[in-house]
């Protein structure tokens, strides 16, 4: 298999205690099958057939940690109180079939979920009670209520670690509330946890991050998901230059974050295209240059329409991996998120491995309403 094109996407990955047998992550989806906010076995087999068709890791759905209105809609699993008993039939199952696994441990801020009419009972949070620029919803937290929800985040992680997952997720992307912190449309503070630059703004992240590795200790490796782009706004940079990515990924991997997964809408663009041009390094590729952690691309990875098409009714069909294999063999980034198409079809990776490219499904949106 070493002799193969696909040899950069199956060779091991190691990083602290994490033992990964190849670089395919499956990338985090909101599924909305836990209506108590409990996993069920439905929950748990469909983790487990990503690890029986070989998936190097698992990054579970987003899961939300014990504060009030984490969550923006009622079928969004909680990573905390009896929910855990759930979680921990996940894990074993995961393991049972050979697989590693993280959740992924979240609080939504205040956006709310497009199309859900549902609202959370309790009030809901963010740095300034905004949802998107000049867009009111919700309370300005509290300095003591940052503090609790650096505590919820660290208790979350360390329940992922007592319940026997094999590293853990921080959502900080995609406008929820750690990313919220970030954007100053959305931070309008003016405490230790605002201000006009962006490494200010990181502050309650590095927080967040340095009590998650303080709950977990020094081996258990921590990733943190980013954004440029936010749902609130697809068109968004928060770091327009490499100078300002640095200002705000770089101390949160001197909090403690071991892998940064960077999500865009199509991993095949570049990130800065007038420093290194149209083929230049992706967002991935310029995070692991600036800051020396490990990195996920993830974006589209084969198929041939991004995801935000899928939410207005797109299908997607099946596309070839050479220009991912190419970077992936360069060392652009360590590790490659798919999304949709193992959402389709959990033995994605075995068909492609054997070369059955006929047989790959393409995406529907109708695959979000089964648990399959």
């Amino acid at each position: 298999m070493t002799q193969t094109p696909l040899a950069p996407l199956l060779s091991p990955f190691r990083i602290r205690s994490l033992d990964l047998r190849n670089r395919v992550v499956m990338a985090p989806m909101t599924r909305n099958f836990s209506p108590d906010g409990r996993p069920g076995e439905d929950v748990a087999a469909y983790y487990r057939r990503r690890a029986e068709h070989d998936v190097g890791l698992i990054l579970s759905e987003g899961t939300v940690i014990d504060r009030p209105a984490a969550r923006n809609s009622p079928g969004i699993p909680f990573f905390h109180g009896s929910a855990l008993d759930g979680w921990r039939r996940v894990i074993d199952d995961v393991h049972t079939a050979g697989g590693r696994m993280g959740p992924q441990i979240w609080h939504v801020g205040s956006v709310a979920a497009p199309g859900v009419d549902w609202t959370p009972p309790d009030p809901i949070e963010s740095p300034s009670g905004l949802a998107a620029p000049d867009a009111a919803r919700g309370e300005t937290m509290t300095e003591e209520s940052i503090a609790d929800t650096v505590a919820a985040f660290a208790r979350a992680a360390a329940d992922a670690k007592r319940l026997g997952f094999d590293t853990v997720e921080l959502h900080g992307a995609h406008g929820y509330l750690i990313d919220q912190f970030f954007w100053q449309g959305t931070n309008r503070r003016a405490d230790r946890f605002g201000g006009a630059t962006l490494k200010q703004r990181a502050r309650f992240a590095a927080e967040v991050v340095a009590a998650v590795r303080t709950a977990v200790g020094p081996d258990f490796p921590l990733i943190l998901r980013v954004s440029q782009w936010k749902q609130q706004d697809y068109a968004f940079r928060l770091a327009e230059t490499p100078a300002l990515m640095t200002d705000w990924l770089a101390p949160l991997v001197e909090a403690g974050i071991d892998v940064l997964h960077c999500s865009q809408r199509r991993y095949w663009e570049p990130e800065f295209p007038e420093i290194d041009g149209e083929h230049g390094l992706n967002f991935a590729g310029w995070a692991k240059k600036l800051t020396g952690a490990a990195t996920i691309t993830v974006g589209s990875v084969g198929l041939s329409g991004d995801f935000l098409g899928a939410f207005g009714g797109e299908t997607s069909s099946p596309t070839g991996l050479e220009n991912l294999l190419r970077r992936l063999d360069r060392e652009e980034f360590d590790l490659v998120a798919v999304g949709r198409a193992l959402l389709a079809d959990p033995a994605w990776l075995p068909k492609v491995v054997a070369g059955r490219v006929q047989e790959l499904q393409g995406f529907s949106p109708a695959t979000l309403a089964e648990l399959a």
